[in-house]
């Protein structure tokens, strides 16, 4: 996902700017509400996480102004204010969910896919990089040469990663993350073993290997 983070406390910024980013997120972090109201509609951005306690504009404002556009991000409040009103006051405002500080970060996550399921109800389920047609729908992809292959549920996961960055080289980390999603247990060796099955379906130079820091596939073939 492509996520605007704006929080102005520059520790838990920092957090979860690293976090979401291991989670092969792209991320933009904002500190003030000004810009956060200015920056969110010109971004393409899947998601905002937004702190109520802006400076300069309060988040509340920044989320009425995000939603007066016609279409426009999910918003997910990450706030202090955690009385009931506030919650209700949140979400009539038109955010998409609520979270209570201090949360566990394994609850936003949850919240963060819960939100792209809902996104992905009505948008396309087509991926397009590198020369590569990813179909979520039929989990399938078309290489190159135009062969359409089937998919395994991991392959599927790891092979979206990678076609919702294109052109970003993400680490294994990165990769475990959005495949086993949480699994403990992850053999050392996993992502390499499922990079051979799609390149062995999709061709060699489908998935590049960046020496020392990961794969990527190109935005262009």
């Amino acid at each position: 996902m492509r996520i605007l983070l704006a929080e102005d406390d520059p520790m838990i910024a920092g957090v979860l700017v690293q976090r979401l980013v291991e989670d092969a997120h792209v991320v933009e972090h904002v500190d003030d509400g000004p810009t956060a109201a200015a920056f969110a509609p010109l971004g393409d951005f899947d998601v905002v996480l937004l702190d109520l306690g802006l400076p300069g504009l309060d988040g509340m404002d920044v989320l009425r102004s995000l939603r007066a556009e016609e279409a426009g991000p999910a918003v997910i409040v990450m706030t202090a204010r955690g009385r009931l009103e506030e919650k209700v006051a949140g979400l009539d405002a038109g955010a998409d969910d609520y979270l209570v500080k201090p949360f566990a970060y394994e609850e936003l996550r949850a919240r963060l896919r819960a939100v792209g399921r809902r996104g992905t109800a009505h948008t396309s389920a087509v991926l397009r990089a590198g020369g590569i047609t990813l179909d979520e729908t039929a989990v399938t992809a078309t290489g190159p040469g135009g062969e359409v292959v089937p998919l395994t549920r991991r392959e599927l996961a790891l092979l979206r990663a990678l076609m919702m960055h294109p052109g970003m080289v993400l680490s294994r980390g990165q990769l475990e993350a959005q495949v086993y999603e949480g699994e403990v247990e992850i053999e050392s060796n996993a992502i390499d073993f499922l990079i051979r099955r799609l390149r062995g379906k999709l061709g060699p130079e489908s998935i590049r290997n960046v020496r020392g820091l990961g794969w990527t596939i190109p935005r262009l073939p």
